[in-house]
């Protein structure tokens, strides 16, 4: 078995004692991450590159979805749902067509989604208002 390099497991350890917040936060950050490799993919011609990335932001819409809490969320959860789903059809769009405007749109998207969520987050003093103001179940 391959031991770990020193920053995966310093990046384990940050996962593993975030705070729900801080997930989430991570969660954006790293899509937003993949959605610039894959456009650096296409531009560069290495379109089995884009197709991981496009694949690995995809995966973080999804994981973003599913942590939606629907009951306690109401409308503003709901919206999300909608706006992640529209999401992931552009970006499988995206990744047929090798459309890096459509990779920037939904890269824009979710860079002010992390704005909005920076906001909330670092307004909230304690874990029980990240929890209420986020809505979600990571």
């Amino acid at each position: 078995m391959r031991k770990k390099g020193a920053y995966q497991q310093y990046k384990d350890v940050q996962i593993k004692t975030a705070n729900q917040g801080k997930l989430l936060l991570m969660l954006y950050q790293g899509c937003i991450k993949f959605l610039g490799l894959a456009i650096k993919c296409i531009n560069d011609k290495d379109f089995e590159g884009a197709n991981n990335y496009l694949q690995r932001a995809r995966k973080v819409i999804n994981e973003l979805m599913s942590s939606l809490n629907m009951q306690q969320g109401g409308e503003i959860a709901e919206n999300l749902a909608m706006l992640y789903e529209y999401m992931n059809h552009q970006l499988i769009q995206a990744n047929i067509h090798k459309d890096t405007e459509k990779i920037k749109f939904v890269k824009k998207l979710l860079l002010q989604l992390l704005e909005a969520w920076q906001e909330i987050i670092n307004g909230s003093n304690t874990e029980e208002n990240i929890d209420t103001n986020l809505s979600i179940n990571i």
